[in-house]
Formats: structure tokens, sequence, C-alpha cells
């Protein structure tokens, strides 16, 4: 298996998420995954090119999308040679394809791609019934007009009625709502929380639209240039006066239409790639995708139906060497206000984290304001298979708005299942040896001073002329030539034709906070991690 490579996140692309049946109605999966693609590929100037794979999903599909993420390429203006792969899982989906693209990227299959994913639940499968298919297949079986004709006897009108994709959880008969209801109930989570933090939610997003910090992530259709969902003015007063959605019997329901994700169309895709790629084509890393994580839970039988992340949290940060606390952004998929409080108040559970994650104390409590900084799915909407994708876009452009940081990235799933990631931004992308801290960038050397510089992508030693400085235009364009062109040495390994090997790394350890004093010098370096995304060491 070859040395793994840093994945980096170059940016996202998503189209307003609408209500279900309003602004895309009509549109479909293809049509919402061609839009947006064909965004990302103009913002990035990818028209004609040959990325490495595209990976895109859905839940709500039809049978015809069995190859979307292919079609959708094919129309998105990229090389018709670029592979596409589709792929699903629950609300995870997007957040996996790019999981799945990154991996491949680590390893050395590919140099860049597109994860991504695309839902509608307006333009969803209706089928018929059970028993009219079964007459339908038996009547194309029969060999003769009788034989046909006979798979038709006993028929009767009530055949007809259509049959609609069910959100019920197949082993429990109960959706997803109603799962909550039972967290909600287990935590003790109130009404009121969950309603302060749906207003939280369109607050946060209303003012991140308002300075302009989704002008490059979202790309306007059929009219609609911001989530329809959100609604600015929202209070406590008003959603005070809401019914319970699911517990409408019991006098104890607290999950209401709004602290709950209603269903949306959408559709949202980010771009990946190592570092030498992004160099070659001129685009600056926004943050990297350290690594992932998936874990269940066991809910047929008890545990919470979306209690999963809060699994996957504590097995990720176990390999990581972190904690809780070691982040900077919380980005923190709201399925539900009451499934995030749940998960939030089982990290600081000492009970929960001894018993179910095996710790010998708690994760610990998360600073509120650094979840969802931007707003999430309470505001923008969750179509299922679109959220993770808007998710590593929005956390990796907080992370370059903010000069560095770390981002933990949770997302529930259908099926108790929780799909997790650490989005480290470019300037923590390298991990130093215990004790020691990144040294800063070397800053150009003065003009007309000479000076050597080594390049990360080749491991060569590049000496510049005398009279020339570094970064100058003449020296710093791909292939120039002239009197200021840099000499180059290639590395040993170079010259014997493979990548230079990844120098061992020590045993894992946290980047250092900014304005850390720790040393450098002799005996400090950088190395990359080992490890591909999803993967431990």
């Amino acid at each position: 298996m070859p040395s793994t490579r840093p994945v980096a996140i170059l940016g996202g692309v998503r189209i307003p998420f609408c209500r279900q049946n309003t602004a895309y109605s009509d549109v479909g999966n293809l049509g919402m995954s061609v839009r947006t693609l064909g965004a990302l590929v103009e913002r990035f100037g990818l028209h004609g090119q040959q990325l490495g794979e595209v990976a895109m999903g859905a839940v709500i599909k039809h049978s015809s999308d069995w190859n979307l993420g292919r079609e959708a390429a094919l129309s998105s203006g990229l090389s018709p040679l670029t592979p596409g792969i589709t792929l699903q899982r629950a609300c995870g989906t997007s957040l996996d394809s790019i999981i799945t693209i990154a991996n491949k990227i680590a390893v050395g299959q590919i140099d860049s791609g597109i994860g991504g994913g695309s839902d509608t639940t307006s333009d969803v499968p209706i089928v018929y019934g059970k028993k009219l298919r079964a007459r339908l297949l038996a009547a194309n079986r029969g060999k003769t007009f009788k034989d046909k004709l006979a798979a038709f006897k006993g028929f009767r009108l009530s055949e007809l009625k259509p049959e609609f994709p069910g959100v019920a959880e197949p082993r429990t008969g109960k959706s997803m709502g109603d799962h909550c209801e039972d967290m909600a109930k287990q935590w003790n989570i109130s009404r009121d929380s969950q309603d302060e933090w749906a207003v939280s939610s369109h607050r946060k997003l209303a003012a991140a639209y308002e300075r302009g910090f989704f002008s490059d992530l979202i790309a306007p259709f059929r009219g609609v240039e911001r989530d329809n969902i959100l609604r600015p003015d929202t209070s406590l007063e008003k959603l005070a006066t809401l019914k319970p959605a699911f517990d409408k019997t019991s006098g104890r329901g607290t999950l209401t239409a709004a602290n709950s994700t209603p269903l949306t169309d959408g559709a949202a895709a980010v771009l990946l790639s190592t570092e030498e790629w992004a160099r070659a084509h001129g685009h600056e890393p926004l943050a990297y995708l350290r690594d992932a994580h998936v874990s269940a839970v066991d809910f047929v039988h008890g545990e919470g139906l979306l209690m999963a992340p809060t699994v996957a949290v504590a097995e990720m940060l176990r390999r990581n060497n972190l904690t809780l606390q070691d982040f900077d952004i919380y980005e923190i998929h709201e399925a539900f206000a009451a499934q995030v409080l749940c998960t939030l108040r089982a990290w600081e559970s000492e009970d929960y984290c001894r018993t179910r994650l095996g710790l010998d104390a708690p994760l610990g409590r998360i600073d509120p304001e650094k979840i969802n900084p931007v707003g999430s799915s309470l505001a923008t909407g969750h179509p299922f298979a679109a959220t993770g994708a808007r998710i590593i876009a929005t956390a990796a452009k907080q992370l370059a708005e903010r000069g560095g940081g770390r981002a933990l990235v949770s997302i529930c799933t259908a099926g108790g299942m929780g799909v997790v990631a650490i989005v480290p931004a470019g300037r923590w992308r390298a991990r130093t040896a215990p004790g020691c801290r990144v040294p800063p960038a070397p800053r150009p050397a003065a003009a007309g001073a000479p000076g050597t510089a080594r390049t990360a992508a080749a491991g060569a030693r590049t000496r510049l002329r005398p009279g020339c400085r570094r970064g100058s235009a003449r020296t710093s364009r791909p292939g120039r030539t002239g009197p200021c062109a840099p000499r180059r040495r290639p590395a040993a390994a170079a010259v014997r034709g493979r990548r230079p090997a990844i120098p061992p790394s020590p045993a894992p350890a946290a980047p250092p906070r900014s304005g850390s004093t720790a040393p450098t010098g002799p005996g400090c370096r950088t190395a990359w991690p080992s490890s591909p995304p999803g993967r431990g060491r």
C-alpha cells in the first residue's frame, strides 16, 4: 500500500435548500446534482478537466437514478472521462462520499475528486402496492393472453392505492421523530431548551447571510438565493404556540415542527485534492480531512436511535489522542434540537461515558458559542444526502476565515449510525513531535539576497540565482525559465523514480494552540499523518 498523503479541502458549493414541494418540486435529484456540480466546475475552472472520480448519492431516489454520480458528472462540464460512483448512507451520505474520495486521494489512487449528494422529498418514487406488483409480474410471465388475464383474477380496486416512501425504521416501525421523543424523555430535554436551540440556529444563519459568508458557497437556482426555510424573525414566543408533532397524546411531547428539521430538497458538493494538484491548478486549500469514523448503536434493543455520534466521536478522539475540547468549531447536524442536546448531555455524563463509551471520565462540556457558529440544519433544512457536504464546506470556510483551528463534524443517521470527521485548517495540517511547535513559514528573502528553499512536493532543493529573490513573479510561476529560473537538484527518492517516503511519526500529539511557546529547532520536526481518513493508526 502506498504511503498516505494529506487530503486538502478546496471548497464546496450548494444550491439553496428549499422546503418540500416548493421551488424544486419538479427538478429531481439529477437536475439538482447537475446544477450543483456545474456551479462547482464554474467556480474552480474545471471545464473539460478529468478528475479522479465524482461520488454522489441520494436517499430518496427513483430507480432511474441508479447511476446518479456518473450521469451528473457527464452533464457538469467535467471531462467525460471522469468516472462517477453513486452511494448512500441515509443522512451521512455526502459525508461518506467525501470520505470515499478522500481515502482514494490519501492512498494515491487519484489526485482529485468531488464528493456530494442530492435529495428530494418532492419528486419521490411512488409505486403500486405489493399485490398489484405481483399481478403485473405474473402477467408479464404469461405465455398466452389467457395466462396474462388469469393473473388479474380476483383483482380489487383497492389494489390501485399507491405506496409512498416510508420514513419509519423497518425494525421498530417508529419514525425518527418518535425515536427522538424517546431520547428527549430519557435525557430530560425540555421543550424550552429545544426551542431556544432552534431560534439560535435561525439567528446565526441569518447573521451569516447578512455578512456575506455564503456568497461563494451557494449557487442561486430556480430564482432562489437563500434557504427558504430560514426564518430570521422567529422567536421563542412564536415557537411556543406550536403543538407537538410526534407524541401528540401523552402530554409529554416536546418535539415540534419548529425544533425538528422539515423535509427538504437540495444538493451540495465538495472539491478535494492533493496539495500538489491544488498548487498546480492555482487553488489554496481551505482545510484538510484528517480522519473520519463511523459507529452504530443497538437502537432496536433500547439505545437512542440518534446517539451513535457519541460513540463515533469518542472512538475517533481516542485514535487521534485528542480531547473533546481540542476543537475550535463543532459542526453538529441538527436533525432535531433534542438530538443535539441529548448528544451534548451524554458527553457530559460520567455514567454514560463510563458504561457506554468505556472512558474513565466524561468527555466534558463544549462551549455553546463554538457549536454551529453559522447555523445548521434546523435553519438551512436537511436534504438527507446533501447535509454532509454542506457541513464540510461550511466548516472549511470558517477555518480559513479564522486562519487556523480545528473542526469536529458530527452527523447522526437513520438506522442508528453516526458519521464523524476531524477537519483541521491548512496551517494545522502537520503534526509535531511532543513538546515542539510548528515553526512559522519562512518569509521571502530580501530583494537581491540569494537563498535556498526546499520544495515540499518533491523533496528537491531549489537554489535561487544571485540577484533573484524568492517568491517573485519571475521565480514563482510553474515552468518559468530565464535568468531567475530556479536550479533544482532532485532528491534521491525522485531519482529512483518514486515518491519520497514520509518520515516516521512520533506518538500522536495534538497540534499546539496559537501562541504556543513550545521550542523549535534540532529534534523538533513535523510529520504528516500516516493514516488515510477513516482509518486508525
